[in-house]
């Protein structure tokens, strides 16, 4: 848990120029409120791709999450809830798709109704608007699905986070003091000790410079700070997401979004059902060991990142103390039928006929060395360089807030107060 109060930064009145490598929903941004906060600023975000958000962004399913499943007084609990009112707002006066349709989490047996009181109490701790329904209210809201036991949150929603990221890069385009560079591939930072300049080398052998750099590269994160000299406490192993979209006669089976009960030892939530705001049903994910950083599917294999994955203890680690759930997702991946069955917990009538595969997705999941899965947005600034180590779902809901913070952090507008015995 954490306290955080921000206190007055000094800075003079010379223009001051910021990098910020990688052209996701977290860069841009954080580059947006870089360009919003300070006048005195030139910002300049580097994408290797030939367009923004290609990755986790833009393979996002597009769910506002409430707040709803996070340890209270946790960075992802306040910054979730402060940053969907931020992306809320930034939607509404910008035109973006943007639709509060409420979700339900279904409890499907009487061993999950423990579980669904604990969620209820953290709904409550973290101030989320909810309400206990029963079969009867959970057939009104989704006919189709099956329950003993729920929770209905009204103020989850779904949106556009592509257009999101689009409409972001025009508006730091059209400011006059922000640029962006498409195909610029950061191989690393650094902040030499005596310059007062960060360096930053890209793939080509290009070198460029910046007062300061904020290192938003999601998958390659970690490779980036550990070559840039920062010695993070975990690594980033690659976990794969894969996806159906239901077909258009099975459309009427789901009305709004319908999750399972999460089992609270893993951050991921497990299959659900999610409406999109372009139409359709998406449906997944699983959760399986990816053989690459972006490793959409079985055939994608990097030597390079399935090392760097392998050589660290706490993967083997968490394949020891979780063998059993990882070959079920495992399982999942291979065999549709299975997958349908773990859809069927919560919509029974959902058949192998009803699912048609869409683009995967690959988390990019912070484990430290120890096997734990590090489950909270972490931060970090050393010099003239700042590291976005760890920013999982529900970064994207959250973005606008984590992208505040990341400022406050390489700013040193931050103080932070140990937690008190409430939290």
């Amino acid at each position: 848990a954490y306290r955080r109060q921000r206190q007055m930064c000094i800075r003079d009145s010379t223009m001051t120029s910021y990098t910020i490598a990688g052209g996701g929903i977290i860069g841009l941004t954080t580059a947006w409120t870089l360009l919003q906060r300070l006048g005195d600023v030139e910002v300049t975000v580097l994408e290797k791709e030939s367009s923004v958000a290609a990755h986790q962004t833009g393979r996002n399913s597009g769910v506002v999450h409430s707040g709803l499943y996070y340890v209270p007084g946790s960075l992802k609990a306040e910054l979730c809830r402060e940053g969907k009112g931020l992306l809320e707002s930034y939607c509404h006066t910008r035109n973006l798709p943007l639709e509060t349709c409420g979700k339900v989490v279904v409890a499907t047996s009487a061993e999950e109704i423990p579980r669904l009181d604990k969620l209820q109490a953290r709904a409550e701790a973290n101030g989320v608007p909810h309400e206990r329904i029963g079969p009867e209210r959970l057939r009104e809201l989704e006919p189709h699905a099956f329950g003993i036991d729920a929770l209905h949150v009204p103020v989850s929603g779904i949106v556009g986070y592509g257009a999101v990221c689009e409409s972001l890069r025009a508006e730091i385009e059209a400011s006059g003091r922000g640029s962006m560079r498409l195909a610029a591939k950061v191989r690393s930072i650094s902040a030499p000790e005596g310059s007062q300049r960060a360096e930053i080398r890209l793939h080509g052998g290009e070198t460029t410079h910046a007062d300061h750099v904020i290192n938003c590269t999601g998958l390659f994160s970690d490779r980036i700070a550990r070559a840039s000299g920062a010695t993070p406490n975990a690594r980033i192993v690659p976990f794969r997401g894969e996806y159906f979209r239901l077909t258009k006669g099975a459309e009427h089976l789901v009305q709004n979004l319908i999750y399972p009960v999460p089992d609270p030892r893993f951050p991921f939530l497990g299959v659900h059902f999610t409406r999109m705001v372009d139409g359709g049903i998406e449906c997944g994910p699983n959760a399986v060991f990816a053989l690459a950083r972006e490793g959409y599917s079985w055939g994608k294999v990097s030597p390079r990142d399935l090392a760097d994955a392998l050589t660290w203890p706490g993967t083997w680690r968490l394949f020891a103390k979780h063998w059993r759930t990882g070959l079920g997702e495992t399982w999942r991946s291979v065999s549709r039928k299975a997958f349908v069955k773990a859809l069927s917990r919560l919509v029974p009538d959902i058949r192998p006929s009803h699912l048609e595969p869409i683009p995967a997705g690959v988390r990019a999941q912070a484990l430290t060395r120890d096997g734990n899965l590090l489950d909270d947005f972490a931060v970090t600034s050393q010099g003239g360089v700042t590291h976005v180590i760890n920013a999982p779902s529900p970064a994207a809901t959250a973005s606008f807030a984590i992208a505040n913070h990341i400022v406050d952090v390489a700013l040193g507008c931050l103080l932070y107060t140990s937690p008190s015995p409430r939290d």
